[in-house]
C-alpha cells in the first residue's frame, strides 16, 4: 500500500512553525554565569531540541545542527517530551496537540510495503531512518523493531496523556491505537530463537542478530506481549530472562549491561519501582535498583580511572553510547608521545561484560540515570554545567559528548561534540521529569497494553497489584 501525505499536514507544519514556544534558539544566552544549573533549565533547553529542530511531517533529526535524516526513536521521544513541555508550560497544551496530532497523521499515512525505497515501513514497523525531505527510508537502513519499540512507547505515552473529550484528542487516542495495533510483532518473532529480530532488510531479509537480555528492549517485549493484535508468545520473557548476565562490577552486583542507554531507555516510560517478575524475586531486588547498581557502577569505574584519562572522578562520569572525537577509530598521539585510540559514535560502557572507553564523557550518561542516583547524577550536571559551560553547553542544554584527554591545537581545552542527538535529548527531558514529578511513569500505568504486557511477564507487586 502507498499512500502520500496530503498538502494538508505540510501547511499545518509551517504553522506550527509560526507558533512555537516563545523561547526560540537565539534568544538563549550562551553566559553560564547568568543561567546557574538547576534541571528545569536544562530540561527546558534539551526539550526546545524537540520543539525547534523538528523536520516536515513531525520527524525528529537524528542529530542537529548536522542536518543528515530523522530518527523514529527520537520521534518517539519528542512526542513524550512534548507532553513534558505542556505541563511545564514550555509550549501550550493546543501547541502540544497539535504538534503530536501532526506527527500521528503523518505516521499513519506514510507509504508502507515490502518496496526497498520510496517506502517508510512495513508491517507496522518503520525503518531507523527516515529522509528529513519525504520521512521515507533513508539509505539502506534496516526496518528497525527496538526504533519502533521506542517510537510505539512514545505513542502510546500520547494516548494515555492526551484525555480530553474534543475532537483533537481523541483522534490522538485513536492514531496511537491504530499505530500501535498496526505493528505486526509476531512477524518478528522468531520461534527458533524464541525472541524478536533486531531487524529485516527487503534486499535481504532478516538480521541474523536478535533481541537477547539484558539491554534497552525490555519496553519492546512488554509492548509486544500486550499487544490485542499481534502479541508475541507468553514464554518470549523467560526467553529473554534466561540470557541475562548477573555479575559483580565495581562492588555491585546487577543484571550486567555496558552502555548505560541500556538501563535508562525502558525505565523512561515503566516504573519498575517495587514491581518484580520471576527473576528479580529470585534476585531480591527490582530492575529498579539492577539500574540504581548499573549507575553507580560506571561512576565508580569512572573514579577508578584505569587508563588515566583527564578529568574522570567523582564529579566527571558516564559512559553510554554517544559520538568521540576521531573518525574511524583514527589514532592520535599525545603529549608524552603514547599513542591513544579515539573512537567516533561508538557505544561507550563499563561493566563485567565490556569496557568501552576511550576518555569520551555524555552528559545524558548522568541526565538519564537521575532518578536511580538523583544526588550523584545531579552534582555531576551541576559540576559540568558550571566548569566546562562553555566547552559543554549551548542553546539545546549539553552538547552530545565531551573528551578532556583529546587536546590539540584545534581542541586546546579539549574536545567537544559539535552536534546533539535526539537519543541523548529524550533521557534528560524525560527522566527529569521522572525525578521531579513521576509524570511519564503515570502516564503509562494508566496504559492498558503496557499493563498488560507487564502482567503476562509475570510482574507482580507494588502498583501492578494495587491498580
Amino acid at each position: 500500500m502507498h499512500l502520500r501525505l496530503s498538502h494538508r499536514f505540510i501547511c499545518v507544519f509551517v504553522l506550527l512553525l509560526l507558533t512555537r514556544c516563545n523561547t526560540q534558539l537565539n534568544d538563549l544566552p550562551k553566559e553560564g554565569k547568568n543561567f546557574p544549573f538547576s534541571l528545569i533549565e536544562l530540561q527546558r533547553r534539551s526539550f526546545n531540541y524537540f520543539w525547534e529542530t523538528v523536520y516536515p511531517y513531525g520527524q525528529v533529526p537524528d542529530r542537529y545542527p548536522t542536518k543528515r535524516m530523522s530518527s523514529i526513536a527520537a520521534t518517539g521521544f519528542g512526542l513524550t517530551s512534548y507532553i513534558i513541555g505542556a505541563e511545564r508550560g514550555y509550549i501550550t497544551r493546543d501547541q502540544a496537540i497539535e504538534r503530536v496530532l501532526l506527527t500521528l497523521e503523518s505516521l499513519w499515512t506514510l507509504p508502507v510495503g515490502a518496496d526497498s525505497s520510496g517506502i517508510s515501513g512495513y508491517k507496522g514497523f518503520f525503518y531507523h531512518f527516515l529522509k528529513y525531505e519525504d520521512a521515507t527510508r533513508y539509505r539502506n537502513v534496516e526496518l528497525s523493531t527496538i526504533d519502533t519499540g521506542l517510537l510505539m512507547a512514545g505513542i502510546l505515552s500520547t494516548q494515555s496523556y492526551f484525555t480530553g473529550s474534543g475532537v483533537k484528542e481523541s483522534r490522538i487516542r485513536e492514531l496511537a491505537d491504530l499505530l500501535y495495533r498496526r505493528v505486526n510483532w509476531n512477524w518478528a518473532y522468531h520461534p527458533d530463537q524464541g525472541t524478536i529480530c533486531m531487524g529485516w532488510r527487503p534486499e535481504r531479509g532478516w538480521i541474523p542478530s536478535y533481541w537477547k537480555g539484558y539491554n534497552e528492549a525490555m519496553i519492546l517485549l512488554i509492548m509486544a506481549m500486550g499487544s490485542p493484535s499481534y502479541p508475541v508468545p507468553v514464554e518470549a520473557w523467560a526467553n529473554w530472562c534466561s540470557t541475562y548476565q548477573w555479575m559483580e562490577f565495581q562492588g555491585y552486583e546487577h543484571v550486567n549491561f555496558t552502555p548505560l542507554f541500556g538501563h535508562q531507555y525502558s525505565h523512561m516510560y515503566i516504573d519498575f519501582r517495587g514491581i518484580q517478575d520471576d527473576y528479580m524475586r529470585g534476585k531480591g531486588i527490582d530492575y529498579f535498583e539492577n539500574s540504581r547498581r548499573g549507575t553507580l557502577s560506571n561512576r565508580a569505574y569512572c573514579i577508578d580511572n584505569p587508563s588515566q584519562f583527564t578529568g574522570y572522578g567523582e564529579k566527571i562520569w558516564g559512559l553510554t553510547a554517544c559520538d568521540g572525537p576521531a573518525k574511524d577509530g583514527q589514532f592520535t598521539i599525545d603529549d608524552t608521545g603514547d599513542t591513544l585510540l579515539f573512537r567516533g559514535y561508538w557505544a561507550r560502557g563499563a561493566s563485567g561484560r565490556h569496557i568501552n572507553d576511550d576518555g569520551t564523557i555524555a552528559p545524558t550518561a548522568a541526565g538519564g540515570s537521575i532518578p536511580f542516583a538523583p544526588d550523584e547524577c545531579i552534582e555531576t550536571l551541576s559540576y559540568l554545567w558550571e566548569n566546562h559551560y562553555d566547552l559543554a553547553v549551548d542553546s539545546f542544554g549539553f552538547k552530545d559528548a565531551i573528551n578532556l584527554s583529546y587536546v590539540n591545537d584545534q581542541y586546546p581545552q579539549g574536545w567537544a561534540d559539535i552536534d546533539y542527538l535526539g537519543i541523548d535529548q529524550g533521557p534528560i527531558v524525560i527522566q527529569i521529569e521522572n525525578h521531579l514529578s513521576g509524570l511519564i511513569w503515570d502516564q503509562m500505568k494508566k496504559n492498558k497494553y503496557i499493563v498488560d504486557g507487564l502482567k503476562k511477564a509475570g510482574f507482580t507487586g507494588g502498583w501492578i497489584d494495587a491498580l
